[in-house]
């Protein structure tokens, strides 16, 4: 089914991923966008669990800029481009986002926005479209597998979120979830 190494570094990713379906996968983590988005309030969304770390803020926005970058990828690649596309530094996309000076509201409409926009995209694809394959960075990979790095990416950033951000001994300190 795919045409990435599933010994790879992406694995970490797909492998959170149950159903068969890409499509089905997008509908089923619709309500998991969500809960995380409305699990989180705006005074905790700027808590970082250490000094060098992200903010919740920092987070969600690395997950939309991702999200835009796999899904430019799997676009590029279903369209028969032959282009190796490039990698691009989490990091230095992190610190130049402006994350922590929006608001965690606009930050969900904007997660859901995208959301949708891919989900559009995957959904016009076919199967035969979905099988296509093409190289970014040091990766060879198809296009459905591109849509399961995706999904799988978020349900990653959330188990971190839930053992790195909210996982205190005191209850006060973990927000309201």
């Amino acid at each position: 089914m795919s045409n990435i190494n599933t010994e790879g570094y992406f694995v970490k990713y797909t492998s959170l991923v149950f159903q068969n379906n890409i499509k089905d996968a997008f509908t089923h983590q619709t309500e998991s966008i969500q809960n995380f988005c409305d699990s989180i309030s705006e005074e905790k969304s700027t808590y970082a669990y250490a000094a060098d770390k992200w903010t919740l803020k920092e987070v969600l926005q690395h997950l939309i800029d991702t999200e835009r970058v796999f899904a430019y990828r799997a676009l590029a690649i279903a369209r028969k481009d032959t282009t190796t596309l490039p990698s691009f530094d989490e990091n230095e996309y992190a610190a130049h986002s402006n994350a922590n000076s929006r608001t965690w509201h606009s930050l969900t409409e904007e997660m859901q926005q995208v959301r949708n926009s891919t989900s559009m995209l995957f959904n016009s694809f076919s199967a035969e479209t979905l099988a296509n394959t093409g190289k970014f960075s040091n990766n060879t990979s198809d296009v459905n597998t591109l849509g399961l790095i995706i999904v799988g990416h978020f349900y990653h950033h959330v188990n971190v979120v839930q053992e790195k951000y909210l996982a205190s001994p005191n209850p006060s300190e973990r927000g309201e979830l």
